[in-house]
């Protein structure tokens, strides 16, 4: 992608965090995510076929920062900046302390199903990477796509709970309650 795709890529994002600040998911309209990023309806569709496409590619980038985190252990180069902690739950948590893009109200907002089956299957992806973390919970018996499942549904719950408390403890407590039930 260039510079150019990037920069427009960049704004549709922006536009559409900013609505979501404002209203819930299923009131936004593409043709108020493209009068706000200031792009045409070609522009918007060229990039995002809809806007349930734009709201699985923000979460995209959520989790491709995070690999970048992982893999390249350098600068990123996407929507979220920030000092990579070395684990990458901790790196979520602390993204979604920050607010990072709006992303808390897409995870608090009435339509948050759509964002948290992206999120969880971006989340499978990101933990079959680091099964390693959790072997001591691996046994014959059990499939690894079950346990994974599960590592992801719990992650995915441990963040609905922090949200609907209020984001009282910190990034690094959740981890550590996180790696206490896995």
């Amino acid at each position: 992608m260039d510079r150019r795709q990037k920069k427009t890529r960049e704004a549709i994002f922006k536009a559409f965090t900013s609505l979501l600040s404002e209203k819930d998911y299923e009131h936004i309209t593409v043709g108020e995510i493209i009068e706000n990023a200031d792009v045409g309806r070609a522009t918007f569709y060229s990039h995002f076929e809809t806007k349930d496409f734009l709201l699985k590619e923000l979460c995209g980038e959520l989790f491709c920062h995070i690999f970048d985190g992982i893999y390249e252990k350098n600068e990123h180069h996407h929507i979220f900046t920030c000092d990579a902690p070395d684990s990458v739950f901790l790196h979520l948590f602390q993204h979604l302390q920050k607010n990072d893009n709006n992303i808390l109200e897409l995870l608090s907002g009435k339509s948050n199903e759509l964002f948290f089956r992206y999120f969880k299957n971006n989340l499978v992806d990101l933990i079959k990477c680091q099964l390693h973390l959790f072997s001591h919970k691996k046994t014959e018996a059990l499939p690894e796509s079950f346990l994974v499942n599960h590592i992801a549904s719990t992650f995915t719950e441990t963040i609905q709970w922090w949200i609907s408390n209020g984001k009282k403890e910190s990034p690094e407590t959740m981890t550590g309650y996180f790696f206490a039930v896995v």
